[in-house]
């Protein structure tokens, strides 16, 4: 005797309403899907949301939705559900399309609302009646009745097919979603001794029971391949750790192609390989282009996007600290960490960890861009310094264009810190000057704020770094201070004036020296009331500005380089040097590093699928679409002819009564009259 609450818990699930609910929540999921970027390392996620909510979300499985069992068990019940639907119901409706209902009598005639009585007929009316009926699309049925003939037509019975298909549709779609998740995955990871391997570990340390079978019936993973290598394998993310699904052949990727607009935007990307066969050793060379994947042995592979082999870069170093000025050469390649020498940085231990190369980078350069203070820096501080924000910002006339290569890395120092920089190679053209631009940021969710370095007339860093060792420099600092009150003070004027002007000029690069235009700001804050305060920072700034200059030229005495005339050119660049070399307190690193050569090694990132659901789905879809088709565009209409000896009767119906159900009754009103009224 089954349980009194089993049948109306059958019905419930096998009802309209919980279907729809279930489809509700299946779309409000995928909307969670498409919104949040799936399967991503949990670190992105960790440093996007902070703990709290990285929590939260992972314990909801955002990360996956696709794959999170309260997804999985949403789909199972619609299926369920939309089983009962068609166990119930299809084949009341099959039997329903077989039928004529040629059982009606002549008091049901009155209760249509769409009937009409038609002439007296004459002999054989009930031939031309089906006659009639078949030209309009009508399958008929004689039936003879108590005093008269009874003809029964249906037509658009394939509408009910409609219902069968879009409802098997939908659970042939579950159906192929299922076997396409990761359930066998779970269930290996549960049942067959399978387990995730966290960490980034090398692919030769990784065990064998973190690896899948080549006859893995599915999975969805990535593989990177540089130019000249091969794989045998692809990397299945899951959650905060990685497993090895082994492959049934070896990808070698034999080149990368690359295409671009003239605007040097990527026009087309494809990868030259050769797929050899583990077992038969047979190669086949194909081309995989974005949208043409290669199907091998029930596996398509897929050209997901391109990333860096392992580039070799030389990158020349520039201190931005200290009084010396001097250079040094550094060799990188990406994916590797270099201990940078002693030189580079004197005061801690820094490692250099190149992690990204990019060729070109398409990007939208303003003409003119506005510069946001770096946080924290005060209002004083603001009026009397002119950069650092981000190269270029919302708001400005733009344009698209190729800026050249760029150079991501890390430096990380001994207590595991590390700020991320992102470096162009070629100099950038910002409100009629160039700049070498360099980008900072402290955590990867941070947008890269930019230090802007001025080239010099030959297009190099050798005058600003000249500058910026003359500046950090005590003796050249006393002797541009004196320099600049020979040039404000008379020579036979007050010692004592031009003693406090050299004084002046010294203490204001003394000053610079500590944090830039923030300590500025900070020294006027302390000893200047806050009314005379804009008045002052005018006055430093004009005496830190000459006393810059004189520490330049004496600077290039020193190198026995002739002195250079005060013209507009030469002020904007000291004027330039001096943001730079403010914004360089923020920097974060002793040194920048200039990308200056590189050697080239393209990788291709392939996605490669068995999807053993994936031609039930397109099953279900044709279903789906032929359901919906036969529902909407298919109108069922049954028809009775009641013929007596001294009259005829006609009803109609129809699933939809718009103005074409109208107009069709009207007709077939007229056409029976004349069929049944015609004589022989």
């Amino acid at each position: 005797m089954r349980p009194v609450y089993l049948k109306p818990a059958l019905e419930l699930a096998g009802s309209m309403r919980f279907a729809i609910s279930l489809l509700t929540l299946v779309a409000i999921a995928s909307v969670a899907g498409t919104i949040l970027k799936q399967n991503e390392p949990y670190t992105n996620y960790l440093n996007q949301f902070g703990p709290f909510w990285f929590g939260v979300f992972e314990a909801l499985s955002l990360y996956a939705v696709y794959n999170a069992w309260w997804f999985v068990g949403i789909l199972a019940f619609l299926v369920l559900s939309t089983s009962l639907c068609v166990y119930r119901n299809a084949p009341k409706m099959l039997v329903e399309m077989r039928r004529y209902k040629d059982n009606l009598r002549e008091q049901a005639f009155a209760a249509f609302p769409h009937r009409a009585e038609l002439a007296v007929p004459t002999a054989g009316a009930a031939a031309r009646v089906e006659a009639v009926l078949r030209e309009a699309g009508f399958a008929s049925r004689t039936k003879a009745t108590d005093g008269g003939t009874l003809v029964a037509a249906k037509a658009g019975s394939a509408n009910r097919l409609g219902y069968v298909f879009t409802h098997v549709g939908i659970i042939v779609i579950c159906i192929g979603g299922l076997l396409d998740g990761d359930l066998l995955l779970r269930a290996q990871l549960m049942f067959g001794g399978k387990q995730v391997v966290k960490g980034n570990p090398l692919i030769a340390d990784v065990p064998p029971q973190s690896r899948l079978a080549a006859d893995n019936p599915s999975f969805r993973g990535n593989v990177l391949i540089p130019e000249g290598d091969k794989r045998d394998f692809a990397v299945l993310a899951h959650r905060d750790g990685i497993l090895l699904q082994e492959l049934p052949f070896t990808i070698a990727l034999k080149k990368f192609v690359i295409e671009h607009y003239s605007s040097g935007q990527p026009k087309l990307f494809a990868s030259e390989v050769e797929v050899t066969d583990r077992d038969s050793g047979h190669t086949l060379a194909a081309r995989i282009e974005v949208n043409r994947p290669l199907i091998h042995r029930g596996i398509a592979i897929y050209q997901s996007s391109f990333d860096d082999g392992g580039t070799q870069v030389t990158l020349n170093g520039f201190p931005l600290q200290g009084g010396r000025d001097y250079r040094f050469i550094v060799e990188g390649e990406v994916g590797r960490n270099t201990a940078l020498a002693p030189e580079a940085a004197p005061e801690k231990a820094l490692t250099l960890e190149v992690v990204a190369f990019r060729p070109f980078n398409v990007e939208r350069v303003a003409g003119r861009e506005e510069r946001a203070p770096l946080s924290g820096a005060r209002a004083v501080a603001e009026r009397v310094r002119e950069s650092l924000g981000p190269g270029t910002a919302p708001g400005r006339e733009k344009e698209m264009r190729n800026v050249g290569p760029t150079v991501g890395y890390k430096l990380r120092d001994s207590a595991g810190q590390a700020r991320e920089y992102q470096n162009y190679m070629l100099p950038m053209e910002i409100d009629g000057r160039w700049y070498l631009l360099s980008g900072m940021r402290e955590a990867p969710a941070d947008p890269f704020r930019y230090l802007r370095l001025p080239l010099d007339g030959r297009g190099g860093l050798d005058e600003f770094m000249r500058l910026r060792a003359a500046l950090a420099d005590p003796a050249t600092q006393s002797l541009a201070g004196e320099r600049l009150a020979g040039d404000l003070a008379p020579s036979g004027g007050d010692p004592r004036m031009r003693a406090q002007l050299a004084e002046s000029g010294r203490r204001s690069l003394e000053t610079f020296g500590v944090r830039g235009y923030q300590a500025v700001a900070e020294f006027i804050d302390r000893g200047v009331p806050e009314a005379e305060r804009e008045k002052a920072a005018e006055i430093f700034l004009r005496i830190l500005n000459g006393a810059a200059w004189h520490a330049w030229q004496a600077a290039r005495e020193q190198k026995g380089l002739a002195p250079l005339k005060p013209d507009e050119a030469s002020t904007r660049f000291v004027q330039d040097a001096l943001n730079a070399i403010s914004d360089s307190h923020f920097y974060g690193a002793p040194v920048y590093l200039h990308l200056n050569a590189f050697d080239e090694v393209k990788a291709s990132v392939f996605q490669l699928t068995r999807s053993p659901g994936k031609n039930i789905v397109y099953l279900g879809c044709l279903l789906l679409v032929l359901g919906v088709f036969a529902m909407f565009y298919i109108r069922e209409r049954r028809a009775w002819i009641l013929i007596k000896s001294d009259r005829a009767l006609f009803a109609m119906s129809g699933t939809r009564r718009g103005v074409d159900f109208e107009r069709e009754f009207s007709d077939l009103t007229h056409r029976l009259a004349r069929a049944t009224s015609a004589a022989d």
